[in-house]
């Protein structure tokens, strides 16, 4: 990734960290999937408790990002960003 990229992702992220907007869960799973994607480097840790609903939630969700690369991990949550919360 550019430097530029780099900076325009960490603005992404904050404004969804601040934001005072209230999203659907899947919304809110998008979001974190395609961070844990951009943001993990060697892999990322699914949780193994079966009784946890919101774990295999989140565990569904990495699942489905798992074959973006970092990079296009983190296009795609830019896009997410512009797309509900304004634009990077």
């Amino acid at each position: 990734m550019t430097e530029i990229s780099d900076q325009k992702f960490a603005k992404a992220y904050s404004m969804a960290s601040n934001t005072q907007l209230k999203f659907p869960p899947d919304i809110m799973l998008h979001f974190y999937a395609y961070y844990k994607k951009a943001t993990t480097k060697d892999g990322f840790y699914i949780h193994k408790n079966e009784e946890d609903l919101r774990n295999g939630f989140k565990a569904n969700a990495l699942l489905q990002v798992e074959d973006l690369s970092p990079e296009e991990a983190r296009r795609k949550y830019i896009e997410m960003v512009e797309k509900y919360i304004g634009t990077v």
